[in-house]
């Protein structure tokens, strides 16, 4: 059973949130070894084994990032286990500019501009995961989704990152 049939859900990248969570605390409640701890020794540790199958499914469906790559596994495209890189020259550069921007901000100790880089990365971000929903409706587009998931997981590092900068700066 995958985490879309354990969720009873559709496997897509735009879900419901609020439902999800409901449907998480139901299903915690079903599959919680508290509730077995008078069963059998088999019983208990099905239980327990239900239980982390229902915590795992949660956390991958609730991060879209997660939900994306689980998604496109279900189609026969495994990023855990990939080695390839990404090949878009562009978005390199951007990398690169990103890191120097961000090396530059914590030697300057610029809250203000670390908010301002932090802004400009969470709306790329949002621009990605659109992409990556629209991608995910098209058939074909396994592969340039493929390419989105390693964009956004730099984005999401580099988000991180400047949340750990902007502690250190606040300390």
């Amino acid at each position: 059973m995958n985490h879309f049939e354990l969720f009873d859900l559709t496997p897509q990248f735009e879900l419901d949130l609020s439902q999800l969570a409901k449907t998480y605390q139901h299903l915690q409640q079903l599959t919680h070894p508290d509730k077995f701890a008078t069963a059998s020794e088999q019983q208990r540790l099905l239980a327990v084994q239900k239980n982390a199958q229902v915590n795992d499914a949660y956390q991958v469906l609730k991060s879209p990032l997660l939900r994306a790559e689980y998604l496109l596994e279900l189609r026969g495209v495994d990023l855990k286990h990939e080695t390839s890189t990404l090949q878009d020259g562009a978005f390199l550069m951007q990398q690169m500019e990103w890191r120097e921007q961000l090396e530059d901000i914590a030697a300057s100790k610029n809250i203000d501009a670390l908010e301002e880089m932090d802004d400009e990365i969470a709306t790329e971000i949002k621009q990605q995961l659109q992409r990556v929903h629209k991608g995910l409706e098209t058939e074909g587009q396994e592969l340039q989704v493929a390419d989105l998931i390693r964009k956004l997981k730099f984005l999401y590092k580099l988000r991180n990152e400047i949340a750990q900068i902007e502690e250190t700066l606040q300390d």
